[in-house]
């Protein structure tokens, strides 16, 4: 039997994934007929199944877990061992893979990773923004060493360490309703009309289930695809947003909006620092020490607001 090449193994991986042809082909920006023909091709050389074909997608076979399992370690290998390569060949001793989550990068991470920076210069860390699922693949899958994001999603086979927390707060215009308030419940502003931002579908579906708990139903006005643009609509007293108390500290004087926390104990979100269960590189484990030793030297701490649900 041949050996399957790293292009075959990733969109197997795919595959294996999204239980569907068609969504892995669109994952891997390749046509479906060139996915199924990989896949019959790495078949006919294993000289087994691996692959249950159905109308409403594929099931993996015994072979095809066991494959599955040995493409991941064996793309996790690859992908260090390129990123290792490629750091000496820039002339630098240690590379680091970061994925973190918009709201992570948005407030201290950068921070904490240019201080790293300057204590170890021949070390490089590569930075990137992802949504918070692709923050938890990418670890998962070896493409990150370092995963940083809100831990409201499902991290049981990862390794994870404490970070800083913020506090989600509602953005009202001046002359809002709510405005004169210091703090206020979710609850309450689910009376008015949300921005739904789009990019923050985690956020969303916290509401959105806080709200139903409530017997209450969350009530749109206008879908934006960033938090900046959010901001632009509450500043046109369209409707109200719900974003994290420090990101939208910064443009309260900017735009004139009121930034008021919300006093739910849900509100107070933990980030953390997620890693794979094996070993990490020495430059990996250096960084990974510096930020928890920036949670540690933190002044700001955020305790819980009166009136919070405890």
């Amino acid at each position: 039997m041949r050996s399957f090449d790293p292009v075959s193994l990733r969109l197997f991986i795919a595959v294996c994934e999204e239980r569907n042809i068609a969504s892995a082909a669109k994952r891997e920006a390749i046509v479906p007929s060139a996915v199924s023909k990989r896949i019959s091709q790495m078949e006919d050389e294993a000289g087994v199944q691996l692959l249950e074909r159905g109308r409403r997608g594929v099931t993996v076979t015994a072979a095809g877990e066991v494959l599955w399992r040995y493409a991941r370690e064996s793309l996790q290998l690859l992908d260090r061992m390129q990123a290792e390569l490629g750091a000496f060949a820039d002339g630098v001793q240690g590379h680091v893979r970061v994925f973190a989550s918009k709201s992570a990068v948005a407030q201290v991470l950068p921070e904490d990773v240019s201080a790293f920076a300057k204590k170890y210069r021949d070390v490089r860390v590569s930075l990137e923004e992802r949504e918070i699922w692709e923050v938890v693949r990418g670890v998962e899958e070896g493409r990150a060493d370092i995963g940083v994001c809100w831990d409201a999603v499902d991290l049981r086979g990862l390794t994870t360490h404490p970070y800083h927390r913020d506090r989600l707060a509602v953005v009202v215009h001046p002359d809002h309703a709510l405005a004169l308030r210091e703090t206020v419940s979710f609850e309450e502003t689910v009376d008015y009309e949300h921005v739904d931002i789009v990019a923050r579908s985690i956020m969303q579906a916290t509401q959105r289930s806080a709200a139903a708990a409530a017997g209450k139903q969350m009530r749109y006005r206008i879908q934006v695809s960033t938090v900046d643009a959010a901001y632009r609509v509450v500043a046109a007293q369209l409707a109200v947003a719900i974003v994290p108390q420090e990101e939208a500290s910064a443009i309260q004087q900017t735009l004139g909006l009121k930034v008021i926390p919300l006093n739910n104990d849900w509100a107070q979100r933990q980030f953390v620092i997620a890693v794979r269960n094996k070993g990490l590189s020495l430059p990996a484990q250096l960084l990974l020490e510096s930020l928890q030793t920036s949670v540690k030297l933190s002044s700001v701490v955020i305790a819980p607001l009166d009136g919070a649900i405890q």
